[in-house]
């Protein structure tokens, strides 16, 4: 029997087995099917990492992640390249269903993460890290003083363009409709800003550019055509949660969601089941960097190994 089944091998997950085995916990397992990494070995660009920077060329998240598993592999955690289906409690046992075998585990810390949601338009992938983003937070500063856009009408949208435009000369903000879902607060602030412009009632219908990057936007809107040129344009129409192994055979979930299918988890990334517990992306109000998903892993590491230590070794 496992005493700690990680499902995700990304940041928090890696992390999580880090401390949980450092900690004492012998038999754990991180269930990844590819290579231990996450999302952020996409990125061709790392600067927000800190105490590790590189200017010239640029650190890749690739690079970022290379010496990770072995280090977090170095105290016992060991890696299954196999992809959970299911995991499920019975008593104070959980099951962890892949499509081969079952494990039987003491306690489960889920970090599958979640997706951002693509918008549909032409050229969105093949300007994806080239002008096209979905992170601000990661990606705003290298538009220091250029003109943006942002796709989106919801709270995370406009709270990205008033990031944005603390860095950007200009940030235009698209949306389908003329009301927005946001919260009227965060609506009202973006209004108020002298550098955020609106263009409303309006698609994207293809971006466009050199293998240079994203040279600008051709927009529709009532009818008309809008060339929009700007080299980059952060997409926020929504994102997909990773949370289906968590899904029951009745339809219900193993531990609480928010309506958005986060889940939601206290200071200490506990659940509401006892023993399971979530980090990174998919849990709510995750903040979408890795340097907060490897915080998030290393306080579930230590809480599974807190958890299993009281309830089956006091």
């Amino acid at each position: 029997m496992l005493d700690l089944a990680i499902i995700g091998g990304g940041p928090a997950g890696l992390t999580a087995g880090l401390y949980a085995t450092r900690g004492g916990l012998k038999e754990v397992v991180m269930f990844e099917m590819g290579m231990p990494g996450g999302q952020i070995t996409q990125s061709s660009e790392i600067e927000n990492y800190p105490g590790v920077f590189r200017e010239d060329p640029p650190l890749t998240g690739m690079e970022l992640m290379e010496p990770w598993p072995a280090q977090c592999m170095h105290f016992g955690l060991k890696h299954e390249m196999a992809e959970v289906k299911q995991v499920t409690k019975e008593g104070d046992i959980f099951k962890v269903k892949t499509a081969s075998s079952e494990y039987e585990a003491k306690s489960v810390i889920v970090c599958t993460g979640s997706t951002p949601k693509k918008a549909g338009f032409k050229g969105e992938d093949e300007f994806f890290g080239k002008g096209v983003s979905t992170c601000a937070t990661c990606d705003g500063f290298f538009y220091k003083d250029k003109e943006v856009a942002v796709l989106g009408g919801g709270d995370t949208a406009l709270e990205e363009a008033l990031y944005l435009a603390n860095i950007c000369s200009k940030v235009y903000v698209i949306h389908r409709r003329d009301s927005f879902r946001a919260a009227p607060p965060t609506v009202e602030r973006a209004t108020k800003s002298e550098k955020i412009e609106f263009i409303l009632n309006a698609t994207i219908k293809e971006a466009y550019g050199s293998a240079m990057g994203l040279g600008g936007l051709k927009i529709e809107q009532e009818g008309k055509e809008i060339d929009l040129k700007v080299p980059g344009i952060f997409v926020f129409v929504g994102r997909n949660v990773n949370n289906e192994v968590l899904q029951q055979s009745d339809g219900s979930y193993l531990c609480d969601l928010n309506d958005w299918g986060e889940v939601l988890v206290d200071l200490k990334m506990h659940t509401s089941t006892a023993g399971l517990f979530a980090a990174g992306d998919i849990r709510v109000d995750a903040a979408k960097q890795v340097v907060c998903a490897a915080g998030d892993g290393a306080v579930a590491g230590m809480e599974a190994l807190n958890y299993v230590q009281e309830k089956f070794n006091g």
